[in-house]
């Protein structure tokens, strides 16, 4: 695109997740026409290191404690979130991203994992297999909400469900799970809050109590707040507006309700947790968003990530199970935010602290064809090998060699090939050396230390 032709974007003011630019070439500059979709993301290669690491820690970490990953599709039938979510969530109400396809029916790009590997425990009969059944899943949500630090419309979590024991031994196990995966991260400042939300004896007295009181409020209350105090009281927690905020901190206590069997499943959770050196935070208003919830509920937060302070939470569901049409079984599970991790991470991992383990400096026909196949050789090996596509000189491949960080370079020319001898030259001390060219793949695999990868 010629310069001219930009006179037209240049006034157009850009917002942060839907910017276009400006890009500078030599004797030209063009933009671009095509950014990503406001509130979605690259992941780029210099992002794509602590990715890596956070999810190989989760999946080492999940293995020791016997969970298995499971990958469920992108794309469900509507019904399954709307039923099993809640009706009056705004997850549900507002967020979804949902179509109608050629046949009419109604499909839903997943909002959340924990409906859709619920869906494939009772399709696949999974719990025929063993009574407990523990599961994870990694990858992409969608939910269509404002974009925000720490908050995406396509964002990524890693997921923990464990399905067949109601107890609260089972509970504790998943939270300290959870709270293993941040520390293994070296995360010390999260905080562990937690609640129970009681069970179908005991929460419908706290449910009528709260809605007695928010109706009593309404003025105070938001538009959304108001009508959810008629609805679905619980969700009037989950607002963000300062006004609801003080309204609901003198809501009645749903710790105050609950029945003695759910009491006890309570406080023998956070014996559990006392045992293991777990320390947690009481919070009576925390109710997560999710309509399926009962009895323990649990975020894993953090200040540094303001409004958005929840970098992982989760609780049991017990009745979504039987809801969704399978066996009356229970479950508990948690998912974790993946971005808001990375964001507490920062860049301290990155692709490009990867460094080449070799470079090989070929010149000549003869030296480039030979070098091709020894560099396939050694990537198959697991090692990181480069060397130039075109013809460069000796000069200019040293440079780019340099340019890499590579740790050694192997330099063979026509001549050296003929010999049977090339040169290895150490790029940090600066050494260089003659080597036989015969077996030299096995000789630099035993160089670079190959067994020790």
């Amino acid at each position: 695109m010629h310069a001219k032709r930009l006179h037209s974007f240049e006034n157009k003011k850009l917002g942060p997740y839907d910017q276009a630019f400006n890009v500078k070439t030599k004797g030209d500059e063009f933009r671009l026409e095509f950014s990503t979709i406001k509130g979605f993301k690259d992941i780029l290669p210099q992002e794509v290191g602590s990715w890596q690491r956070f999810e190989s820690k989760a999946r080492r970490l999940f293995d020791a404690f016997g969970f298995f990953e499971i990958k469920t599709p992108l794309l469900e039938r509507t019904e399954l979130f709307s039923r099993g979510i809640g009706q009056d969530t705004d997850i549900v109400s507002k967020e979804m991203y949902s179509l109608t396809d050629s046949k009419g029916r109604e499909m839903t790009l997943r909002p959340e994992a924990t409906a859709s590997v619920v869906r494939a425990y009772i399709q696949h009969r999974l719990y025929k297999k063993s009574p407990i059944q523990k599961l994870f899943s990694i990858g992409p949500m969608f939910r269509h909400e404002r974009p925000q630090k720490g908050r995406f419309r396509q964002f990524h979590q890693i997921n923990a469900e464990l399905f067949g024991d109601a107890g609260p031994k089972s509970d504790a196990d998943i939270i300290i799970m959870a709270v293993h995966l941040f520390e293994s991260m070296g995360f010390s400042d999260l905080s562990l809050n937690l609640n129970s939300l009681g069970c179908d004896m005991c929460r419908p007295r706290f449910r009528q109590e709260l809605k007695d009181f928010l109706l009593g409020k309404t003025g105070a209350l938001c538009t959304d707040c108001v009508r959810r105090a008629e609805t679905n009281p619980l969700r009037v927690f989950d607002c963000k507006v300062e006004g609801c905020n003080e309204v609901v901190d003198k809501a009645p206590s749903i710790l105050e309700f609950l029945c003695d069997e759910c009491r006890d499943h309570f406080e023998a959770l956070k014996s559990y947790l006392d045992a293991s050196n777990i320390p947690f935070v009481m919070n009576h208003q925390l109710v997560r968003g999710l309509d399926y919830y009962n009895r323990t509920t649990f975020e894993i937060q953090t200040d540094r990530l303001g409004a958005q302070n929840a970098v992982a939470g989760g609780g049991r569901y017990d009745g979504l199970v039987k809801l969704l049409g399978g066996p009356d079984h229970p479950a508990i599970g948690f998912a974790v935010g993946v971005e808001r991790v990375i964001a507490l991470l920062g860049e301290e991992e990155t692709l490009e602290s990867r460094k080449p383990d070799l470079f090989i400096a070929a010149l000549g026909e003869a030296a480039g064809k030979e070098s091709f196949v020894w560099v396939s050789d050694l990537r198959k090996s697991g090692l990181w090998v480069e060397m130039d596509y075109g013809s460069k000189g000796l000069k200019a491949q040293m440079k780019k060699a340099g340019s890499l960080g590579t740790k050694k370079v192997l330099i063979v020319g026509d001549d050296e090939l003929a010999s049977g001898m090339g040169v290895l030259r150490d790029m940090e001390t600066k050494v260089q050396e003659e080597v036989s060219l015969e077996n030299i793949v096995n000789k630099l695999k035993e160089a670079l230390h190959i067994n020790e990868r």
